[in-house]
């Protein structure tokens, strides 16, 4: 396995999701930024809404949640000059009547407490004391923690997208609401707490598209014990594979480099779940490596997945 410094891997998970106050510019549809939504449960952030072309509330659509929603539509206003293309890519694919209409919800992540939210609550509380403190001093640099504080909030991120903030978009724009049209998806960190979402609200999200899932939770596999925790909750709350479908892929460079075994042992749990080729991908992408870039590059393969027509 590829070596990849501490250093680095620190400035991919929070440099890289530096807030950008600037409205995105899409190349097709358009955003609709609700500004500093208020929650409950987590701390207030941006929402972008995309609308395809010809949006109108005449029709229903399908809703597909994103996280990070700062790095999705608009390569000129991101820290690294990269996005998802999202709008590219739903655009074409709704063209090619390969997907159902849908509009995007980009959420942004909480900068500082983006780890703290995204990494699933209930296995790592089944962690034992000292390695809950190895989660968190495995972040440190400097004597200075990237939770800065914060507990593992993951489930009142999880409240405020089910309790709060589908129900605003629900209200606002024309959707289909049933489960079967409501969808999440993320990258890294993001590909956890969407998995993590399908099990803990299976009957709001129908699928989960999980892009460089970070199976480690951490910065290194020495001496890790995070993922077996992650396995273990799998093989207890994974949801029924007739109503769902989940996505999992990964790179081979970089930070993806940690994640190809760890990714069979998954696999292997889908398979005993009963989980088969139509409710069920795993991928692996060689030379693609952990980046926007990648991501954007094969995101039309988990989009036309979840939501084939």
């Amino acid at each position: 396995m590829k070596q990849i410094s501490i250093l680095l891997c620190l400035f991919l998970f929070i440099n890289k999701f530096t807030a950008f106050a600037q409205l995105p510019t899409p190349s097709s549809g358009r955003i609709v930024r609700v500004e500093n939504f208020s929650s409950k449960y987590v701390p207030a952030r941006n929402v972008d809404v995309w609308l395809p072309d010809n949006y109108t509330p005449s029709k229903k659509y399908a809703v597909l949640y994103m996280h990070d929603g700062q790095m999705l539509f608009d390569s000129s206003i991101t820290w690294n000059k990269q996005e998802w293309g999202v709008d590219e890519t739903l655009t074409q694919l709704m063209q090619q009547q390969k997907i159902r209409e849908c509009i995007v919800v980009g959420v942004w992540n909480g900068g500082k407490s983006r780890h703290a939210e995204y990494f699933p609550q209930k296995p790592f509380e089944a962690l034992s004391k000292e390695n809950q403190k190895l989660v968190y001093d495995a972040y440190r640099s400097g004597g200075q923690s990237i939770f800065s504080g914060l507990a593992i909030s993951s489930d009142n991120y999880l409240k405020f997208l089910v309790e709060e903030l589908k129900p605003f978009i629900d209200k606002t724009y024309s959707t289909k609401t049933d489960a079967s049209n409501t969808f999440v998806a993320g990258s890294s960190m993001g590909g956890l707490i969407s998995l993590y979402a399908l099990c803990e609200y299976p009957t709001v999200f129908g699928g989960a598209a999980c892009l460089s899932t970070h199976w480690p939770g951490l910065l290194s596999m020495e001496n890790n014990p995070v993922p077996a925790v992650f396995f273990s909750y799998l093989k207890q709350h994974l949801p029924t594979p007739k109503q769902h479908k989940i996505y999992f892929d990964h790179g081979t460079e970089t930070l993806d480099s940690m994640y190809a075994s760890l990714q069979v042992q998954v696999d292997a749990i889908m398979k005993q779940k009963k989980y088969s080729n139509s409710q069920w991908i795993s991928r692996s992408w060689p030379g693609q490596d952990h980046s926007e870039k990648s991501w954007r590059s094969r995101l039309d393969v988990p989009v036309g997945f979840l939501l084939k027509n």
